[in-house]
């Protein structure tokens, strides 16, 4: 364990990396006081969103307790009275960003009715949306190592909404985690390819049409060699920004899902 609370094995990046049960108490409200000599007006919920705004503007790696006093106007060791250190306060900030927004229900029909065939449909279009926006939002999320998540209250309100909406599904709970699993994948395949592309063009100042048109003379050749006959014969739109991929695949994900929907609605009706 290094000073800050965090594992050596560690960089920064990972949930539950740091004191785990310290977390806990700070998620749930149970730890939030310092035990002494705290600034008027420091509070956890300060330090949060300062380190949330960091990360937004500059990255994950711009945020440490040192950048923090600074953006707070106050001693770095009062920081450390309310939060153990960045592994502790990594796990507060994700809890933060999973709740604004939380994937919701859709909203329902005007007629009242609650029981509506087609709910999770709008549903998985919901949460879909949601997430992408939270990632555009928050790029910093796709850089971290979140398979043991310390479950916070926002967390874990956000998942029980997007159960709540599934539920008409009538697949088995784990297949609601399954199909919660896949969209929040793809989701975050797409925008991690869309980050990696703007990242490129900062840290390299090409565009992506400039780095294309680098490679077209070569490109040109190899299809004209008849090495590559499917490539060749492919439509000139093929790799058009204008294709939507994202509504292609969220569109092909509901129609698989319901696919599953239809045949345990099948076998309920046959056993």
């Amino acid at each position: 364990m290094t000073r800050d609370g965090s594992t050596a094995a560690t960089d920064g990046t990972a949930t539950g990396s740091g004191d785990i049960a310290r977390s806990l108490e700070l998620l749930w409200g149970t730890g939030e006081r310092p035990s002494r000599g705290p600034k008027p007006g420091l509070t956890l919920d300060r330090i949060v969103t300062a380190a949330i705004a960091v990360a937004d503007a500059e990255g994950l790696a711009a945020v440490s307790m040192r950048r923090l006093s600074t953006e707070l106007g106050t001693g770095t060791m009062s920081l450390y009275r309310y939060v153990p250190g960045k592994a502790e306060l990594l796990d507060l900030m994700l809890d933060r960003v999973l709740g604004e927004p939380l994937s919701a229900a859709p909203d329902r029909p005007a007629d009242g009715d609650d029981d509506v065939p087609e709910d999770w449909r709008a549903a998985i279009n919901t949460m879909a949306r949601t997430y992408l926006d939270n990632l555009r939002r928050h790029p910093w999320l796709l850089k971290i190592n979140q398979a043991r998540t310390v479950l916070g209250p926002s967390a874990l309100r956000g998942l029980e909404l997007s159960l709540t909406a599934l539920r008409s599904m009538g697949l088995r709970d784990p297949e609601l985690i399954g199909v919660i699993i896949t969209v929040n994948s793809f989701v975050e395949g797409l925008a991690r390819t869309r980050g990696d592309a703007a990242e490129a063009v900062a840290q390299t100042g090409l565009s992506d049409e400039e780095f294309w048109d680098s490679q077209r003379p070569y490109l040109e050749r190899a299809m004209l060699s008849g090495a590559y006959p499917m490539m060749a014969g492919m439509a000139e739109d093929t790799f058009s920004s204008e294709f939507d991929h994202f509504e292609f695949g969220l569109q092909r994900l509901i129609a698989g899902f319901a696919a599953l929907v239809a045949e345990r609605a099948a076998d309920r009706a046959t056993g």
